[in-house]
């Protein structure tokens, strides 16, 4: 199938126009046009090779919300004209014990990227800096007509990375929870952590991001840069999410957690964080990790987005100023998440 979008072709050249094929629908597919695509860092540190595992050609994007152009034979969930939305991954083995369980994400044969990737067969997958995509309904997702179709696209990342581990470590009522940092992620899991009626804590590099904080659903916002406010709180949470895609000092919110508390990682730096051993050690405190989450979880906090009016705060941009959107990513210059106008895409 005849397809379009932009493509990096190394490290260090720009996104351009370019023609490529996908594979042709099966009965169990779906082909979505895309009217919108978030602008992800894992996009960034992916197209510049930040993680050593770059495959290019590479046309990125992995939060991607549109509407049913073709649905197969045996396409249930779906029929043409419907809204759809895809996120990071656009296959799995369907047969391990996580398959089964719905994590599909943690399929032991290794989950099949939407982008900078290759399915069971060998074939290089292509993303959602396009005009179309196809993949099966299972890995395919329904959208409310209630959500703000832009606004939805990052939930298909930033949304369920957030929301999984939230759900998974029990957040709700009676939980104090901190929130490192206040980007595309981080808003998110201020907004999850809040609607979940927790007490939450909003951790910032920046004092101008404290009014936003507190627009967006913190009870408490500390500037990390002030050792006296991080001090108040040690050994205070149950729960830290950490949302930070950069350097930092991991061990002074390792500090923060009480007895039996857990600091859940979701940032990707492109450098390893140190560990001291006394800062898991003490309070008996854990330190975890999270992906995004399995199909009918991402169903679930779509669902739970329409039903309690969440969606990420966005800022649209034309696809020919993918450039100076990646800059101000970097910049953390953005509230808080890109998302590309497929509008804006040049028909060929």
């Amino acid at each position: 199938m005849k397809s379009h979008g932009y493509v990096a072709h190394d490290k260090k050249s720009p996104l351009v126009p370019f023609s490529f094929d996908r594979r042709d629908p099966g009965p169990n597919d779906v082909v979505v046009d895309i009217a919108y695509c978030g602008v992800c860092h894992s996009d960034i540190h992916q197209v510049r090779d930040e993680w050593n595992n770059a495959i290019y050609p590479m046309v990125p994007g992995h939060e991607i919300v549109g509407y049913v152009a073709k649905a197969g034979s045996s396409v249930k969930k779906f029929k043409e004209g419907d809204r759809a939305a895809v996120g990071v991954m656009v296959d799995s083995c369907r047969e391990c014990e996580n398959c089964r369980a719905g994590v599909e994400c943690y399929c032991a044969k290794g989950m099949v990227g939407t982008y900078n990737a290759r399915d069971y067969k060998g074939e290089l997958m292509f993303g959602g800096y396009a005009n179309n995509i196809v993949v099966d309904e299972r890995y395919t997702h329904t959208l409310s007509p209630k959500l703000d179709m832009a606004a939805a696209a990052p939930l298909l990342c930033a949304g369920i990375t957030t929301y999984s581990p939230l759900r998974h470590w029990k957040v709700g009522p009676g939980k104090r929870v901190g929130v490192v940092g206040l980007g595309g992620l981080g808003h998110m899991g201020l907004k999850f952590a809040h609607s979940l009626g927790a007490h939450v804590v909003q951790f910032t590099t920046s004092a101008s991001k404290i009014d936003d904080a507190k627009k967006l659903g913190a009870d408490e916002v500390v500037v990390t840069k002030d050792p006296d406010a991080m001090a108040k709180f040690a050994g205070s949470l149950d729960f830290v999410l950490d949302c930070v895609s950069a350097p930092h000092d991991i061990n002074a919110y390792l500090d923060l957690l009480r007895l039996d508390g857990t600091l859940c990682s979701v940032g990707l730096p492109e450098q390893p964080l140190s560990v001291a051993p006394f800062a898991i050690l003490a309070n008996r405190r854990s330190l975890a990790g999270s992906m995004i989450g399995g199909m009918p979880e991402t169903q679930e906090m779509l669902d739970y987005c329409a039903d309690h009016g969440i969606v990420s705060d966005i800022e649209l941009t034309p696809i020919d100023k993918l450039a100076e959107a990646y800059d101000r990513v970097v910049k953390s210059d953005v509230k808080y998440r890109f998302v590309i106008d497929m509008a804006t895409l040049p028909k060929s």
